[in-house]
C-alpha cells in the first residue's frame, strides 16, 4: 500500500505546538511519534537516542508493545538504525527483513513489516539518534518523504538540546548530546587552565524553526544570499586582497559556495517543507557536515572549514547576529576555543580574564601561539572539531603539557585538574624563589635567561622571573595588530615605552620581520607559490627601504641617547647585513645633523636563520656586533619541513645530529671572532633541548617568560662537563652511538634534572 504523507508543514505545525504544551518529557515523546505516525500513515514510528555508551535506546514509540520503550537497545552500526547512526545517511527499503543488517528485537512485538524509513537526528553533524517510520507492505519511501522526515528530525534534534531528558535516561547512562568529551591535540604552551568556553566565532543559535509563510522565508533567503554574496565580493575586491595570500584563497572558496546551485536548491527544498529560512540552513549545513566529517577524502575534509563558516555567516545575515560574546565582557576564567586566529585577534581580548586558548588548526611556533605564551597562557592546538562540539560558558580543562583538552568534564576529572592547578600555583611559588638567583650550573658555568616577547604587556613579567633581559623583541606584532602602517610617532612610543619597562636591563629590538605566514592586511602582496622562501624579512626591507628607514629612525630616536640594540632578521647573505648597516649609518648622520641625541652605544646584530649564512659567517661575523640564533625558521630550512605543516611539523627533531652539528658550527665560529651569540627560537625555552644548547656550549638563551623558571631550576641542578664531553664524543661518532635526545635523557635521570 502506497502512504501518502498530509505534507511536512502541517506536521511540523503540530509538532511546535506539542513542544509548547505542559507536558512531562515522555508524554511529550510519545505524542510526537504519535503524530509522525499519523502523518505519515505508518504502522511503527520508532525514536532511538545514542547514549555515550554507543547504545542505541528506544526513547519513544507508536506500534510495538509499551514495555520496549527505555528496554530495547541496538549497538553503533547494529541492525538498520544502527546502521543509520554510524553513517549518518538516511535509508529507505521495500522489504526490510531482506536487507544484512537487519535485527529483529522480539521483545518489542514487532511483526515483519516491509516498509522502512530512518533517518538520522543531527546536530552539528553529530549523530545524536535515528528516526524511524515502518509499514506491513512493501514500499518505496520517496524522496518527499525522506526529506518530510528529515525536517522533523531537525526540529527533535532542537528538541532534545532544549528539553529535559534527564529524566528519561536510566542511571548512568548519559545521551550523546551533551556528554564530556577528550580531544587529543598538541600542546602549544605547558600549563593547566580549568574554565568556561568562549567561541571566537560562535555559531548563530536557531531559534524559530517552523515557517508561518514560505514565500516570506524563500525571499529572506534570497535577499540574505545576495547581501552575502555582495559582501563576499566587497572583501575580494578590496585593495589588499587584490594578490594572492590566505585571506583570499578562504574568501574565493566561500564565493564558490556561496553561488552553488545545488547548495541552494537544498536550501530552498527544506524552507518548502516547513522550516524557516535560518532553520533550513541548519539542516542542510547539518546533513552536509554529517557527510564530510565521514569522508576519507583530505581535501572533502579541509572544505568543511569553508562550508561552516559559510553557512554561519549566512545565519548572521538572516539572523542580524553579528556580535557573540564581547571580546572585553569575559567571564573571569576565559579558555578562547577558535579554529585559528591571528595575533592580532587574540590581543583583542581582555587578557585579565583570559586563561587558556584552544585551536583546531594552528602550529606550536605559529604567531598566535608564541603571542599565547608571551601572556603566559595555556595553548593547544589541533584540537580536530572541537569548535563545532562547543557552545560558550560550557565547563573545559586544557592541558598544555600533555595536548588534552577535555569539554564538559566530570566532577571527579575536574577533582584531578583543581589539584593539578594547585599543585602548578606551588612550582610557580617555587619559580618566584629562584628568580633572583644567578643561573649557575653546579659545576660553575654561568648562563644568562632573557625574555621573547613582542608586546609590551608582556615585559613586566621581567620582574617575576628575573631574566636579565630581553633577547628578542618581535617589532613585526605592532605592524600586524594595526589597521594602517603605524606612523613613526607611534613606533617611537611603542620602543621607548618598551625601553621604559624593561628598567635599564638590555633590549634587542628585531627589525620588521613580516611577509610568508606573517601578513599584514594593508601592505600589497603578489601571489607566490613558496611564501617562507618568497618576498618576506629583509629582502622586502631593503627593497622598500622607506620602510625599514622610517623603522630604524623610530628606534634610534627612542633609545633617547642611551643605547640601542638592533637585529637584522633573516640575513642570507653577508652583503644584505652590510646594506642594513649603511641605512642604519645615513640615519645616524641625520640624527646629528638634526642635533637630536644619539644612541650612546649602538649594537647591530644579525639574526642566523638561512642555512646560506652558515658558509658565510667568516664574512658577517667581523661586521656584526651580535648574533642570534633563530631556531624556528633555521631547523625548518635545515629539514625543508614547513613548521606550519601539522603533518611535517613532527617528524624532525630539531636537537637531533645534523641539526645540533649546524647549532654547535655557529657556537663555534663565534667563539672564534668573540662575537657574543643568543639563542632566541624556540627551543631555548624546553628543558631537554636547551640542555641541549648548553652540551654544544650556548650559555644566552631567551624564551617565552613562563619558559625561564623551568630552565633555570634545570640550570641550577646540573653538572654540565661531562655531558658537554658526553654530546661533543656523539657529534664526532654520529650515528653509531644513541640519538641526541636519549642521552640527554639518560643524563638527566643520573642528575635527578626535572625535565
Amino acid at each position: 500500500m502506497a502512504t501518502t504523507i498530509s505534507g511536512p508543514r502541517v506536521l511540523l505545525k503540530q509538532l511546535r505546538e506539542t513542544m509548547a504544551e505542559p507536558l512531562a518529557s515522555q508524554d511529550r515523546l510519545d505524542k510526537i511519534v504519535g503524530l509522525i505516525a499519523g502523518n505519515m500513515h505508518a504502522d511503527v514510528c520508532s525514536f532511538y537516542v545514542l547514549r555515550d555508551d554507543n547504545a542505541l535506546e528506544l526513547f519513544a514509540n507508536r506500534g510495538f508493545k509499551p514495555e520496549a520503550v527505555h528496554s530495547t537497545t541496538l549497538r553503533l552500526g547494529e541492525g538498520l538504525v544502527g546502521l543509520i547512526a554510524k553513517q549518518a545517511e538516511p535509508l529507505s527499503l521495500d522489504n526490510a527483513p531482506a536487507h544484512p543488517a537487519f535485527a529483529y528485537r522480539p521483545e518489542t512485538g514487532e511483526e515483519a513489516f516491509q516498509a522502512f524509513l530512518g533517518v538520522p537526528v543531527l546536530r552539528a553533524g553529530q549523530t545524536l539518534g535515528v528516526l524511524v517510520v515502518q509499514n506491513r507492505d512493501a514500499h518505496v519511501y520517496g524522496e518527499d518523504e525522506i526529506e518530510a522526515m528529515l525536517t522533523t528530525a531537525t526540529l527533535l534534534a532542537e528538541m532534545m538540546s532544549t528539553a529535559d531528558f534527564d529524566a528519561l535516561i536510566k542511571p548512568g547512562q548519559d545521551i550523546d548530546l551533551r556528554r564530556p568529551r577528550q580531544f587529543i591535540g598538541n600542546g602549544f604552551s605547558d600549563g593547566v587552565a580549568l574554565g568556561q568556553v568562549v567561541l571566537h566565532d560562535p555559531r548563530v543559535v536557531v531559534t524559530n524553526f517552523v515557517a508561518e509563510d514560505t514565500e516570506v522565508e524563500l525571499e529572506r533567503l534570497s535577499e540574505a544570499l545576495d547581501r552575502m554574496r555582495l559582501s563576499i565580493d566587497q572583501m575580494l575586491s578590496h585593495g589588499d586582497m587584490q594578490s594572492f595570500s590566505d585571506h583570499r584563497e578562504i574568501l574565493e572558496s566561500y564565493r564558490m559556495f556561496a553561488n552553488d546551485r545545488g547548495w541552494v536548491d537544498r536550501l530552498r527544498e527544506a524552507i518548502d517543507n516547513g522550516l524557516t529560512a535560518e532553520a533550513a540552513v541548519e539542516r542542510v549545513q547539518n546533513d552536509t557536515r554529517a557527510r564530510m566529517m565521514r569522508s576519507t577524502d583530505p581535501y572533502i575534509k579541509d572544505r568543511l572549514h569553508d562550508l561552516d563558516d559559510l553557512a554561519n555567516r549566512l545565519l548572521r545575515v538572516l539572523t542580524g547576529d553579528g556580535s557573540g560574546v564581547g571580546k572585553k565582557d569575559l567571564p573571569d576564567n576565559a579558555i578562547l576555543v577558535a579554529r585559528n586566529m591571528g595575533p592580532a585577534d587574540l590581543l583583542e581580548y581582555d587578557r585579565t580574564r583570559l586563561r587558556a586558548v584552544v585551536l583546531e588548526e594552528g602550529a606550536a611556533i605559529s604567531h598566535v601561539a608564541i603571542v599565547a605564551k608571551s601572556l603566559g597562557l595555556v595553548a593547544v592546538g589541533q584540537a580536530e572539531n572541537i569548535v563545532s562540539l562547543s557552545e560558550n560558558g560550557d565547563d573545559i580543562i586544557v592541558d598544555g603539557q600533555a595536548g588534552t583538552v577535555y569539554l564538559r568534564p566530570t566532577p571527579d576529572m575536574i577533582q584531578v585538574y583543581v589539584d593539578k592547578v594547585r599543585l602548578g600555583a606551588k612550582r610557580r611559588a617555587h619559580y618566584l624563589e629562584l628568580k633572583d638567583k644567578p643561573a649557575i650550573t653546579r659545576d660553575g658555568v654561568e648562563v644568562t635567561l632573557l625574555h621573547n616577547s613582542g608586546i609590551v604587556a608582556d615585559l613586566p613579567m621581567l620582574q617575576d622571573t628575573g631574566a636579565a633581559g630581553v633577547g628578542l623583541f618581535r617589532t613585526e606584532l605592532q605592524f600586524m595588530i594595526a589597521s594602517r602602517l603605524p606612523r613613526l610617532r607611534e613606533q617611537v612610543e611603542l620602543y621607548s615605552e618598551a625601553i621604559r619597562l624593561t628598567e635599564g636591563k638590555p633590549i634587542v629590538f628585531r627589525l620588521l620581520d613580516i611577509g610568508g605566514d606573517k601578513v599584514i592586511p594593508y601592505l600589497r602582496y603578489e601571489a607566490e607559490e613558496n611564501p617562507a622562501m618568497g618576498f618576506r624579512s629583509l629582502r622586502l626591507a631593503l627593497d622598500r627601504q622607506g620602510l625599514l628607514r622610517i623603522q630604524i629612525r623610530a628606534l634610534l630616536q627612542a633609545a633617547n641617547g642611551g643605547p640601542m640594540k638592533i637585529l637584522v632578521p633573516m640575513v642570507t647573505d653577508a652583503w644584505e647585513f652590510r646594506q642594513t648597516r649603511l641605512v642604519v649609518n645615513r640615519e645616524l648622520e641625520r640624527m646629528k645633523n638634526a642635533g637630536q641625541p644619539v644612541p650612546s652605544k649602538l649594537e647591530l646584530g644579525a639574526m642566523i636563520e638561512v642555512p646560506s649564512l652558515l658558509w658565510e659567517l667568516d664574512q658577517v661575523l667581523p661586521e656584526a656586533d651580535f648574533v642570534s640564533i633563530g631556531s624556528n625558521d633555521l631547523v625548518m630550512f635545515l629539514t625543508a619541513a614547513d613548521r606550519g605543516n601539522k603533518r611535517v611539523a613532527k617528524a624532525y627533531d630539531p636537537i637531533a645530529l645534523p641539526r645540533l652539528r649546524a647549532l654547535k658550527h655557529i657556537v663555534d665560529m663565534a667563539r672564534r671572532y668573540n662575537v657574543p651569540l643568543t639563542m632566541c627560537g624556540e627551543l631555548a625555552g624546553k628543558t631537554v633541548e636547551a640542555l641541549a644548547l648548553l652540551a654544544i656550549g650556548m650559555t644566552k638563551l631567551s624564551m617565552s617568560p613562563p619558559s625561564i623558571g623551568p630552565i633555570k631550576e634545570m640550570i641550577l641542578g646540573l653538572e654540565l662537563q661531562p655531558i658537554r664531553n658526553s654530546v661533543s664524543s656523539a657529534l664526532l661518532e654520529g650515528a653509531s652511538g644513541p640519538g641526541i635526545r636519549e642521552l640527554l635523557l639518560d643524563w638527566a635521570e643520573r642528575q635527578g634534572l626535572v625535565i
